[in-house]
């Protein structure tokens, strides 16, 4: 189990890991946090080697999954674990940008992944590395989305699963994770506890927890949401994406898969501006942003969108250096905005997201109206798990239009049609 990766075979055009901060490299190996400076580790590419190897026609004629992208992937020689998630629809969202005052508006639509989420992405890396490493164990720490996801990949890779949870998580969630077969934990507090106690669990037990020693191959997964962007925007870049924010990391991997595809050859370089979205009961980034602060200060989440409730992101840091590089910003929504959010995306667009969801659009329609986001910009937004996962969010707002006996009579009186 501590053996490096390289003697097990593959890994084209992976390099070893890097320190974010220092810069110091490490070999491929289950470990995420530099030993000099106990900055994050994140996998490094020999992209200068993949420019002009990798063409879009390869990537084309790939699987219609994230798996379409190996070469710019963490892959081990081993076929992956795929579930089939990734490549899901960009969608034009012609009414919501009408009621936002956006022209060209893009939402990257991830509620129809395996599990409903944009976690299948980063699982589908992680336990495909995990298995390479030779662990029989994998486990999460979650808020709900991961825990599906986790649950499901391991299932279907044959290995057992270990997944922690705040007890208080959407009950559809937690009754999904136990449907895989996976040992569901609820711990009694927030995210930051679970995930404090899976960083115990971690360095007593020989597990590969996808999100604590397996995060640098489990954050991978999440740039094939930028990957696929460019692609199916013809291979150009949009000028704008608005991004939810949990951990940050999806937020800064998304930038990263951009410039990573310039870097090969595959897209023209151009600027993209990186906004990012908070629930306002869970908004350490957003404050950060806003206070000109390099620091995020962790919160206590209070917020009924709880795959973002993280009070302490560990990528938090990063998105804040994103955005503001970038041209971004970072807002956040309350929970009354944010079921509206649901809602508009859902009366303009057909498409029901969970929390996560109506956070993006709710921050997106405040980004405008305060002239972060152009008119005339194309914007992407990123949808990114389904709302049958979250209806306890929406079970006040809509209610049954009538109740009624089965008469015609008494419907068309209720109706008044």
């Amino acid at each position: 189990m501590t053996e490096s990766a390289q003697q097990h075979g593959g890994w084209e055009n992976v390099t070893g890991l890097v320190c974010r901060e220092c810069g110091r490299t490490y070999p491929i190996e289950p470990l995420s946090i530099c030993e000099a400076c106990f900055g994050p580790l994140e996998v490094a590419y020999d992209l200068e080697g993949l420019a002009g190897r990798i063409t879009r026609e390869q990537i084309e004629n790939g699987p219609t999954t994230l798996w379409r992208y190996r070469s710019l992937l963490p892959t081990p020689a081993q076929q992956p674990i795929d579930l089939g998630a990734g490549f899901t629809p960009m969608r034009r969202a012609v009414r919501l940008g009408e009621a936002l005052g956006i022209a060209d508006l893009w939402l990257k639509d991830d509620t129809g992944n395996p599990t409903g989420s944009f976690k299948d992405r980063v699982v589908s890396v992680a336990t495909t590395v995990a298995r390479s490493f030779g662990f029989d164990t994998v486990a999460c720490a979650s808020t709900g989305n991961l825990a599906n996801a986790t649950a499901g990949h391991a299932a279907a890779a044959g290995l057992n699963a270990y997944i922690f949870v705040p007890h208080d998580l959407e009950r559809a969630k937690i009754v999904a994770t136990g449907a895989f077969g996976a040992n569901v934990v609820a711990v009694k507090g927030n995210y930051d506890d679970v995930n404090r106690l899976c960083s115990e669990v971690a360095e007593s037990l020989p597990w590969a927890f996808v999100n604590v020693n397996l995060r640098p191959f489990y954050a991978e997964g999440s740039k094939t949401l930028g990957f696929e962007t460019a692609e199916q925007l013809r291979w150009e870049l949009p000028d704008h994406v608005v991004v939810p924010i949990a951990s940050g990391a999806l937020l800064t991997k998304i930038n990263q898969g951009f410039r990573q595809l310039a870097a090969v050859g595959l897209i023209e370089d151009r600027p993209v501006r990186i906004s990012g979205a908070q629930a306002t009961g869970c908004s350490p980034v957003a404050r950060a942003f806003k206070d000109g602060a390099d620091q995020v200060r962790p919160v206590r989440p209070e917020t009924i969108a709880k795959s973002l409730a993280i009070g302490n992101p560990a990528d938090g840091y990063y998105a804040v250096r994103t955005a503001r590089e970038t041209g971004g910003a970072i807002e956040d929504a309350s929970d009354e905005e944010i079921v509206a959010g649901i809602r508009l995306l859902a009366e303009t667009e057909g498409l029901f997201a969970e929390t996560a969801g109506g956070v993006t659009v709710a921050c997106l329609r405040k980004l405008r109206e305060a002239g972060v986001v152009r008119s005339d910009e194309r914007v992407v937004a990123y949808i990114t798990g389904t709302g049958f996962k979250t209806v306890e969010a929406l079970e006040e707002a809509v209610p049954p239009a009538f109740t009624v006996s089965p008469s015609l009579e008494e419907f068309r009186d209720a109706a008044d049609v």
